[in-house]
């Protein structure tokens, strides 16, 4: 007899979770690309960074930057 939820009977209920955040997903599909016209700071117009004296401004550029 097949059980009536297939499935790894050990995973977690998703919609009890509340230790995390899932993310909805878009109700339209996304695309981003860089161009030349791009500033080259990452820093530089960029909502996410809105404290010029941040603590470690490198690991932000490693995580926006190439």
């Amino acid at each position: 007899m097949e059980p009536s939820q297939p499935g790894n009977n050990q995973m977690p209920n998703f919609d009890h979770l509340n230790d995390r955040v899932i993310a909805q997903k878009t109700s339209t599909p996304t695309l981003v690309i860089k161009t030349n016209l791009d500033p080259k700071d990452s820093t530089e117009n960029n909502p996410y960074y809105p404290d010029k004296n941040a603590k470690n401004p490198k690991l932000f550029r490693d995580y926006f930057e190439e």
